[in-house]
């Protein structure tokens, strides 16, 4: 249910991001997109850092739905861009209810992916009578496996991570607590710095090149169809690689890299401190939500690179153990990305069979 505040129409469009200011330091943008008197989303971004895009719309029917797209603390446009000071896991979760407030909005559902996982299993533990359901996609538990496998120099991916290695500022025997010190480091002061450009740069290549992997993994289990269009967005990021790979040793800052700054700055101020996650409390959200019975459905492509799909398969036993019948276990054939055709197709399925049940 909403509070209806005036008459706006339902938007398609990716509309330009209102503020809500939170303290003294920081200013969180969101967007308001689709039916205004609709089913009402909160969408959670990735990262952390990354922002939220249009792009991520897709498993939405903006004719009836409406989403709630913010920009966390740092990220995409919210204010100071790449600011650390103040932010922290509780303070999102206090930003996203501050919103729902600012909204007047009693209650909404959660599509969440990657990192904004976390967040979300944290909004929905401090605030279960405001969350109907949750779609989570590719969760994220912040291991030393899936951070480390991403920092730490591998000759396992490919000729041209292993031909730029000299650029990456870490070296493959570092312990990973000092790798992310060292890169906090650099990202802390000037983003145009040579050794900060390479590491930024970099880094976007590392996610990439994950990427990449998985993507390629889910063609041989594939459909047709799907292989079809997923060859098309392989192409497409692999272009991206390129570019960027082109420019990975250039000494001159872009525009690109003032945004890359701002990411991985925020990116490694959560990773280095485990997200603000207390050992165990993620398992102790996924039990709340069972003893609440609140409906999730967990959602991991089996190719995954980046987040294990173990990540999402324990969480939904363990929910299922204690409430049967609360967590739904999909495994589409695709990787990490959230735009890969199988698992594009699935958070479709996912969030418009929630908009079923809320007819009901």
């Amino acid at each position: 249910m909403t509070r209806k505040i005036n008459a706006t129409p339902a938007s398609t469009h990716w509309p330009a991001p209102r503020w809500l200011a939170r303290g003294a330091l920081h200013r969180i943008a969101w967007r308001d997109v689709g039916a205004f008197s609709g089913e009402p989303w909160l969408l959670l971004h990735g990262g952390p850092g990354s922002g939220c895009q249009p792009g991520l719309l897709a498993p939405f029917d903006l004719r009836r739905q409406r989403v709630i797209a913010p920009d966390q603390r740092g990220a995409g446009a919210s204010r100071p861009r790449g600011g650390v000071a103040g932010n922290h896991l509780a303070a999102l979760v206090a930003d996203l209810e501050a919103l729902r407030q600012h909204l007047g909005i009693e209650r909404w559902s959660l599509l969440a992916g990657s990192w904004g996982t976390v967040l979300a299993l944290q909004y929905a533990q401090a605030h279960p009578d405001r969350v109907q359901r949750l779609v989570l996609r590719a969760a994220f538990a912040l291991t030393r496996r899936e951070i480390g496998g991403l920092l730490l120099p591998s000759g396992r991916h490919g000729k041209n991570l292993r031909e730029s290695s000299g650029a990456w500022p870490v070296r493959a025997q570092s312990p990973l607590p000092a790798a992310l010190s060292r890169l906090e480091q650099l990202l802390q002061n000037d983003a145009a710095s040579v050794t900060a450009l390479r590491a930024q740069r970099g880094w976007a290549l590392r996610e990439m090149r994950d990427a990449l992997h998985g993507m390629r993994r889910s063609l041989r289990h594939s459909s047709a169809a799907q292989a079809a269009m997923q060859r098309r967005t392989w192409a497409q990021l692999q272009r991206q690689q390129r570019r960027a790979q082109a420019q990975l040793l250039r000494p001159q800052a872009g525009r690109a890299d003032a945004r890359l700054w701002a990411r991985y700055r925020v990116q490694v101020h959560y990773l280095r401190r485990r997200g603000f996650v207390r050992p165990g409390a993620q398992d102790a959200a996924v039990r709340q939500l069972a003893l609440q019975r609140l409906a999730v459905d967990w959602v991991h492509g089996r190719f995954d690179a980046i987040c294990p799909p173990a990540n999402s398969a324990r969480w939904a036993q363990l929910q299922r153990r204690l409430a049967p019948g609360s967590a739904q276990w999909h495994r589409p054939a695709s990787g990490h990305l959230g735009h890969e055709c199988a698992m594009a197709g699935c958070l479709r399925d996912c969030v418009q069979h929630s908009a079923l049940l809320q007819k009901k």
